[in-house]
């Protein structure tokens, strides 16, 4: 095992405009750790989450997957994308294609995956999220929480080393909900690196190994989810779960 961290934010800044959405973050997350990013709406989650693969560029700072800085632009940066899967809180799914057609495109492109290995792989993922009998349908004949499983398994068919979860369940109907994150926990349990910005207490308690809560683009606490929940130290934590948890 090497100790490079897997995700490493040093002195992260960024603005919009006057707005100061990122103030000297400092993250790590370790190769296979599950890290769940909690907090207030605008406390600048998706944000921290989006810079990771440079869809928004940082002001100052460094961020490194696997020890590699982000490059700023051109093929090393489309490189280290395909080692980076984001699944969004939309499915972003390619409407006029199938769920196998959508899950394969990545891997034939980028990867330059045979077509036959590239299917074959994207089956065994389909099966992996359970919706294998949907493969030639298209993502409108979907469910959002078959869509988003299927998005999921688009992100995996590129072997990511680090995914990204950006309040992946928001959109989904109530009943749909679980169904995701019943994929993204026997993910979690499979040893894939991952940081998830979420709103469900409950797959941060049962699959995260750490918490990091997030204020007004600082984080304010990095704990074990049992001592997040049971004991928050910052008044902000303590107001953000008394709001959440007395639902």
């Amino acid at each position: 095992m090497t100790n490079t961290p897997m995700i490493r934010m040093a002195s992260v800044d960024k603005h919009f405009g006057e707005l100061h959405v990122l103030r000297d973050i400092n993250l790590e997350v370790a190769s296979g750790q599950v890290v769940v990013v909690l907090g207030p709406s605008g406390s600048g989650k998706s944000t921290l989450c989006r810079t990771i693969n440079r869809l928004e560029p940082i002001d100052s700072g460094t961020i490194e997957v696997d020890g590699k800085e982000l490059p700023a632009e051109g093929k090393a940066l489309a490189a280290l994308r395909a080692d980076v899967g984001m699944v969004f809180q939309s499915f972003n799914l390619f409407a006029h294609k199938t769920i196998l057609e959508n899950v394969t495109l990545g891997p034939l492109k980028v990867r330059k995956a045979s077509k036959s290995d590239a299917e074959k792989n994207g089956l065994a993922l389909l099966e992996r999220v359970g919706i294998a009998n949907q493969r030639d349908k298209y993502p409108a004949q979907l469910s959002g929480g078959q869509q988003q499983r299927a998005a999921i398994a688009r992100a995996l068919a590129m072997k990511p080393k680090v995914m990204l979860f950006d309040e992946p369940t928001s959109a989904l109907d109530p009943e749909m909900v679980q169904e995701v994150l019943d994929v993204m926990t026997t993910l979690a349990a499979d040893g894939m690196t991952m940081l998830v910005v979420t709103h469900e207490m409950g797959f941060a308690r049962r699959a995260a190994h750490r918490v990091v809560f997030m204020s007004d683009g600082e984080i304010v606490e990095d704990a074990a989810p049992d001592a997040f929940f049971s004991s928050p130290t910052s008044d902000r934590a303590k107001d953000f779960l008394g709001k959440i948890l007395t639902h």
